[in-house]
């Protein structure tokens, strides 16, 4: 006999009498042990065990992706009522189903059902391409994290020139936009630039953009709330060049809490339908103290870059081409093997800035040969360091292929993104 569900129930209105008797009746194989009269004590209910499914109305105040979250990792699964209003923005929340209400015949069958919660730590997946493009076809572009260890070894540079190769910037072309927050028409194969380093976002900077345009801050606070789509995402990534889109950063370190990892996770996912190539600045650190720290669900600083780890296709992995930033690498690239979330093992290591003043004769050789030994890395792409190219491409806020494209540290991102297309399966373009 199969052991019977228990569910917390947070139901508004004279719905919840509804809701209740159809759990509670003889050989529904469920029973409600709570009946939870706001958001704070259905979170308690669930933090205390007391259920493993959680019936929640969609508008519950207070509900958004950071409490689905927090359900799933009590090991809770939310089944959500919704009599009207838009589906997908409920489906966006991550809730396992959506019923109308008591009468709803899938009640008994959502409440029932055993799948277990794909990851404790992260909201559930729903493929939305039937309610977003009934017409034709959705775009499911690729993402890529673009990661590395402290000491500043160029994961911004690398960001801001991997994702240029990618969109086809080359030296011509039309002088772009500078105001933030106005964008040009849509491209075939646009490419995102993301910046979710939260210890020191300088994306806009870098790209002489307004650091006060709303960016991923925004994209996140609309993603909680279960509204992000793909044209207010496009709205809030302005082109920068050709078919290039910037999701500039938070303007201040502090600001990191608007940034939780469910909230990144919804933001990237919507990226996949707005562009072909999704880039990611990462931040250096990727440790989950917080968890060890707390006896409380405290909000994460590393959570951004371990939702963008987690939900990278390929992780870029860049370190500095001198001794030190070779011995931080090789540990990084340990670290990467422990963080607390699945990453894709499809990972292309940079060595940045090579360069013979440094490491000796032969440079690349050099440190191709001491990651070799020491980390186990079998193909190493090297960029060549040019000081000179890369302060003109900061003095000026443009990229590399747009200010100096015959430099040899171009063409070194721009084997990058060969490889990268490689790596991903994608044809040379």
């Amino acid at each position: 006999m199969a052991a019977t569900v228990t569910v917390l129930c947070a139901v508004q209105g004279p719905a919840e009498t509804d809701v209740v008797l159809a759990l509670g009746a003889p050989g529904a194989g469920t029973t409600v042990t709570r009946r939870c009269g706001d958001l704070a004590e259905l979170l308690a209910a669930a933090a205390a065990g007391t259920g493993t499914v959680a019936v929640v109305s969609a508008e519950l105040p207070g509900l958004d992706r950071d409490v689905v979250a927090r359900l799933h990792a009590a090991g809770t699964r939310v089944v959500a009522l919704a009599d009207d209003g838009p589906l997908e923005r409920v489906l966006a929340l991550g809730v396992e189903a959506v019923v109308a209400g008591a009468a709803d015949p899938r009640l008994l069958d959502a409440v029932r059902d055993t799948a277990p919660i794909r990851d404790p730590l992260a909201t559930a997946e729903h493929d939305l391409s039937e309610l977003t493009s009934p017409t034709g076809p959705v775009r499911r572009g690729r993402v890529v994290a673009v990661w590395g260890p402290v000491g500043a070894p160029g994961r911004t540079t690398t960001a801001v020139e991997l994702a240029a190769e990618l969109a086809g910037l080359g030296g011509a072309g039309p002088r772009r936009r500078r105001r933030a927050g106005r964008s040009a028409g849509a491209a075939e194969g646009p490419v995102l630039l993301v910046d979710a380093d939260t210890y020191g976002a300088c994306l806009a900077a870098r790209l002489g953009l307004l650091d006060d345009a709303p960016g991923l801050a925004a994209a996140a606070r609309v993603a909680a709330r279960g509204e992000l789509d793909a044209v207010t995402l496009a709205r809030l990534a302005p082109v920068v060049a050709g078919r290039l889109r910037v999701l500039t950063g938070i303007t201040r370190a502090a600001r990191w809490p608007e940034l939780s990892a469910s909230a990144v996770e919804a933001v990237l996912d919507t990226a996949r339908r707005v562009a072909d190539w999704t880039v990611v600045d990462c931040g250096p650190l990727v440790e989950a103290d917080e968890l060890l720290m707390y006896d409380t669900h405290a909000p994460q600083r590393n959570g951004a870059t371990l939702a963008a780890l987690e939900a990278a296709d390929v992780v870029v992995v860049v370190g500095s081409a001198d001794p030190i930033g070779v011995q931080r690498l090789v540990r990084a690239l340990e670290d990467l093997g422990d963080v607390p979330v699945p990453v894709t093992p499809e990972r292309v290591v940079v060595a940045n800035r090579v360069r013979a003043s440094a490491v000796g004769p032969d440079p690349a050789r050099a440190v191709a040969e001491a990651l070799a030994r020491y980390a186990g890395v079998e193909r190493l792409h090297t960029v060549p360091d040019d000081p000179a190219a890369l302060d003109a491409c900061v003095l000026a806020g443009r990229t590399l292929a747009e200010q100096v494209p015959s430099s040899s540290v171009r063409a070194g991102f721009a084997g990058l993104a060969a490889t990268l297309r490689e790596t991903a399966g994608v044809p040379a373009a």
